[in-house]
C-alpha cells in the first residue's frame, strides 16, 4: 500500500489569532449556558425548598408570637362562643380531686418498646415498635412484624425477641402525635387537682392473653399494689376505674383475679374490691364481644379493608415492598391471644339465631345530626320495619345476599366440621407467607362455604376449624357460653374470668359500675362473604363489597350489615349487662352493685376547627366527649351515679334487652 504525503499549507498568523479570539467568546457562551442550565436545575431546586422553609419558619415564628388565645378566637368568630372545657368548668364549679383514678387502656391504644431483638432491630433497644411515629414500620417492614409477633404454639415471647408495655401516663395519652386517646381526660382531671400522685395508666401488654400478661410481666400484680397504694397515699379513698374498649374485659378478668387464691389469682380474698374500688366507669366496652373481632380473625378485614381490596383487587395480597401485607398481618395478629377475648360471647341466646336477631329494628337511614340537635333519631317507622322485617342479624356470617336473607326452613347446608383438609392440595411453594389456610386444601375451603350462614354459636366452630392452632390457644383462656350454674367448680378458673355470662361480680355492695359508650353510628353487626379465586396461596374468603341493600332503610352497605353502636362495638354488646343481665340483684350480680347507663349520642365536629368533636360517640374520640368528661370527673369528685341522674339512654338497648330469653 503506498501513502500520498501531502504538503501543509503555510500558516497565517493573522486568521489564526481571529480564529483563537472566537474560539474564546463560542467556549465563553457555552460554559455560561452550561452554569446558567445547572442553576436551573440544581440551585432552582435549592431555592425553591429554602422558600417554603422560610415562609413555613415564618408563620411558626407567628404562630408562637402570636396571643395563646388567638386560634380560640378565629373558631369562636365561626361557631360562636365555645364552652369552657369540662375540668375548668367544674373546677369553677368548686370540685376538687377526690378520688384516686386509675385508667385502663384498651387493645393497640398502648404503647410497646423493644428490651430485645433480632440484628434486624439493633439501634432499637427501648424505642417503640407500636405507639408513636411508627417509623420503624416503614423503614423496616419485614422485622417489624417479626418482633409483633408472638410465638404460635405458646402465644409468649418468641426466641431473642422481648416487646414489652411501656410505662406510666405516656403509655396510653396519646396513640400517635396529635391523636389522643387519654391526653384529654387526663389534662381536663388535672384542672381540678390530679397529678401522677393520684393517677396512674395500668398499662399492659394488650396482644397476650389477660391471664399471661401476670405470667410474664406481672401486670395484675402491679394494678393491685399500685391501688393498694393510691388507697394508702390518699387518705383511703377508694379508686375509681375507668377501663376503655377491650380494656373493660381485662379488668373483669381483674377483679376476679385480685379476690381468687395463690398461686392462680391475688390473694387479696373476696372484700377486696369492696375496700379498694368505689366505680368502676366502662368506656365503649364489648362486654359480649364484636362482630368485627370474627371478621379480622376469618379474614384479616372489616369493612374499611374489604373496600379498599374492592378499589384496588389484589394489591394487599400481593408482593408489594417485599409484603404480602394481608397474609403477614393476618400471620402476626393470629398470634395475639388477646383477639380472642372479643369474639361473640352468649351464643344464639345473645346474639340471635337463623331467623331472630333482638336488635334488628335499628333504621340505618337516619341523618347524623348537626350538633345540639335533640331529635331522637332512633324511633322507626312502621314502613322501616316492614322492610327489614326478613333481615337476621344472627346469621353473623354468610355467603352470599340471598343466603343472608333466605328463611331457614330453605336453606341447604352441609356441615363442614367433619370434612377433610389437604385433599387436592395444589403447590404451595410459591405461596411466600404462610397461613393456617394453606394446609386446608380445596376440599376444606369449599366445605366452609357449602354451610352458608353461621350464626354465634357456629362461628366458633367455623374458627376452630380454618385457625386450629390459634383457638387452641383461645380454649386455655377464655370462654364464650352462658353458666348453667356458677357454683360449679370449674368457673373459677381464670379462662370464665372475662366472660360476664360465666361468671360473677365482686361482693361489694356499695360499688358502682357504669357503661358508657356511644351511640347513633352505623356499627358492623354480620358480614356477606364471597369466595376469594385462587384461594391455595391467598386467603381464600372476603367480603362481598357488592352485596348492598334495596331499599333507603337497609343497613346492609358494602356487604357489611350495621346495627346502633359506636362504630366498633353494638349498643347489645356495651349496654346488655348495665341493662339486664347485671340490673338489680341476679345471678351474676349476688350483692347488687348499682348499674348506670350512659349513652352519648354522636354528632360529628361541625367544622375541622373542632378536631376530632367535643360530641362525638365514636369508639375512640369519645375519650374527648365533654358530656362523657364531666361525668367522670363528677364521679371522681365525690358524686354518684344517682347524682349524675342515673341512666340516661338515647337507643333501643331496654327494649332489645327485654327480648333476650335469659335465666337471671
Amino acid at each position: 500500500m503506498s501513502y500520498i504525503r501531502r504538503r501543509k499549507a503555510p500558516a497565517n498568523p493573522v486568521r489564526n489569532e481571529e480564529e483563537k479570539e472566537k474560539e474564546k467568546k463560542v467556549k465563553a457562551r457555552t460554559i455560561k449556558g452550561e452554569k446558567i442550565r445547572k442553576w436551573s436545575c440544581m440551585d432552582g431546586c435549592c431555592w425553591f425548598i429554602g422558600m417554603i422553609c422560610s415562609i413555613w419558619w415564618f408563620l411558626l415564628f407567628l404562630y408562637n408570637a402570636m396571643p395563646a388565645s388567638f386560634p380560640q378566637y378565629v373558631t369562636e368568630a365561626i361557631t360562636g362562643p365555645l364552652p369552657d372545657p369540662p375540668g375548668v368548668k367544674l373546677s369553677k364549679e368548686g370540685l376538687t380531686a377526690e378520688h384516686p383514678v386509675v385508667f385502663v387502656p384498651g387493645i393497640v391504644t398502648g404503647g410497646l418498646e423493644l428490651w430485645e431483638g433480632r440484628q434486624c432491630a439493633d439501634g432499637l433497644f427501648r424505642k417503640r415498635l407500636w405507639g408513636g411515629t411508627f417509623g420503624e414500620l416503614y423503614k423496616r417492614p419485614l422485622c417489624w412484624v417479626e418482633h409483633m409477633s408472638l410465638y404460635n404454639e405458646t402465644g409468649l415471647d418468641r426466641p431473642g425477641i422481648r416487646v414489652r408495655p411501656v410505662s406510666g401516663l405516656v403509655a396510653a395519652d396519646y396513640f400517635a402525635p396529635g391523636y389522643f386517646v387519654w391526653a384529654v381526660l387526663i389534662a381536663n382531671l388535672a384542672r381540678i387537682g390530679y397529678e401522677e400522685k393520684n393517677m396512674y395508666m395500668a398499662a399492659y401488654d394488650w396482644r397476650i392473653s389477660f391471664q399471661n400478661t401476670e405470667v410474664r410481666d406481672r401486670s395484675l400484680s402491679r394494678i393491685k399494689s399500685n391501688i393498694e397504694l393510691m388507697v394508702a397515699t390518699n387518705g383511703g379513698k377508694k379508686v375509681v376505674v375507668i377501663p376503655h374498649s377491650m380494656g373493660v374485659l381485662y379488668f373483669l378478668h381483674f377483679m376476679k383475679w385480685v379476690e381468687a387464691p395463690a398461686p392462680m389469682g391475688g390473694g387479696g380474698g373476696s372484700d377486696w374490691c369492696a375496700k379498694h374500688i368505689k366505680a368502676v366507669m366502662n368506656i365503649g366496652g364489648p362486654f359480649l364481644g364484636v362482630p368485627k373481632s370474627v371478621a379480622g380473625l376469618f379474614s384479616i378485614e372489616a369493612r374499611d379493608i374489604a373496600v379498599a381490596r374492592t378499589f384496588a383487587p389484589g394489591f394487599l395480597e400481593k408482593d408489594v415492598f417485599g409484603l404480602q401485607t394481608l397474609q403477614h398481618l393476618m400471620r402476626m395478629t393470629r398470634t395475639w391471644d388477646s383477639t380472642m377475648s372479643m369474639i361473640p360471647k352468649g351464643g344464639d341466646t345473645i346474639w340471635g339465631s337463623l331467623d331472630w336477631s333482638p336488635d334488628v329494628s335499628y333504621n340505618c337511614s337516619v341523618k347524623k345530626r348537626k350538633n345540639n340537635d335533640t331529635h331522637n333519631a332512633y324511633q322507626n317507622d312502621k314502613e322501616s320495619l316492614g322492610l327489614m322485617k326478613n333481615i337476621s342479624y344472627g346469621r353473623l356470617i354468610s355467603f352470599g345476599k340471598d343466603i343472608a336473607e333466605l328463611h331457614s326452613s330453605k336453606l341447604e347446608r352441609l356441615d363442614f366440621r367433619g370434612a377433610l383438609k389437604g385433599r387436592n392440595l395444589a403447590n404451595t411453594s410459591n405461596c411466600d407467607v404462610w397461613t393456617e389456610y394453606h394446609d386446608m386444601g380445596v376440599e376444606g375451603i369449599k366445605a366452609v362455604t357449602d354451610y352458608k350462614a353461621y350464626t354465634a354459636d357456629s362461628v366458633l366452630d367455623l374458627l376452630h376449624f380454618v385457625a386450629p392452632k390459634m383457638m387452641k390457644r383461645g380454649d386455655a383462656h377464655f370462654s364464650y357460653g352462658i353458666a348453667d350454674d356458677l357454683d360449679d367448680e370449674k368457673y373459677k378458673h381464670y379462662k370464665y374470668w372475662s366472660n360476664p355470662l360465666e361468671t360473677t361480680l365482686p361482693n361489694a355492695p356499695d360499688m358502682e359500675i357504669y357503661s358508657m359508650y356511644g351511640v347513633g353510628i352505623p356499627t358492623e353487626r354480620a358480614y356477606v362473604y364471597k369466595l376469594t379465586p385462587q384461594s391455595e396461596c391467598y386467603i381464600p374468603f372476603q367480603i362481598d363489597t357488592s352485596a348492598n341493600g334495596g331499599n333507603e332503610y337497609s343497613c346492609l352497605r358494602d356487604g357489611v350489615y350495621s346495627s346502633d353502636g359506636d362504630e366498633t362495638v353494638p349498643v347489645l354488646s356495651a349496654g346488655f349487662m348495665c341493662a339486664k343481665g347485671w340490673r338489680g340483684r341476679t345471678r351474676f350480680n349476688p350483692s347488687g352493685i348499682r348499674t348506670f347507663i350512659r349513652e352519648y349520642d354522636h354528632a360529628p365536629p361541625a367544622n375541622l376547627l373542632e378536631g376530632r368533636g367535643t360530641q362525638s360517640g365514636a369508639h375512640v374520640d369519645i375519650l374527648g366527649n365533654f358530656a362523657l368528661l364531666e361525668d367522670i370527673i363528677r364521679v371522681a369528685a365525690g358524686a354518684s351515679g344517682e347524682d349524675l341522674g342515673g341512666d340516661r339512654v338515647h337507643s333501643e338497648i331496654f327494649k332489645w334487652s327485654e327480648k333476650i330469653i335469659l335465666d337471671l
